[in-house]
């Protein structure tokens, strides 16, 4: 997340994205939740909905603002994710889209989710988890 660029999102930290990663899908790259009352699916680390953001070829009236087939989404490469993500907190609300950070994460010491994490030095492979390499930084 640090590398494709959350960090520099004016307003919000890289922990303000792991703790939204955390509480939307637990770190889970191919999370799918699918939502009965508009008949929207949200997908992937982010679990970003299709009613808005992505196609999935089932939701009604969907805009697909980012252009991206919600597949995409359910990849261990989490880059087309992050991109997405980036548009999405462009829009006026920013990330109170994100219902996991409206109740977890807004307004807590998000920190706490990077603290461990060493974002500068020699990278080294801790091994895998839900199909996402984590690494730190010595």
């Amino acid at each position: 997340m640090n590398r494709l660029g959350l960090a520099n999102i004016p307003g919000y930290s890289l922990g303000d994205w792991v703790c939204t990663a955390r509480y939307e899908s637990n770190y889970n790259t191919s999370a799918m939740n699918y939502n009965p009352g508009d008949r929207s699916t949200d997908y992937g680390i982010l679990q970003i909905n299709s009613r808005w953001w992505c196609n999935d070829g089932k939701t009604p009236r969907a805009k697909n603002v980012c252009r991206i087939q919600c597949t995409e989404l359910l990849q261990p490469d989490i880059t087309v994710a992050v991109n997405c993500a980036k548009r999405i907190v462009r829009d006026p609300q920013g990330m109170s889209a994100w219902v996991a950070w409206r109740n977890h994460c807004k307004g807590t010491d998000v920190s706490r989710f990077i603290r461990d994490c060493k974002l500068w030095g020699k990278k080294k492979e801790l091994g895998s988890r839900s199909g996402i390499t984590l690494s730190y930084f010595r």
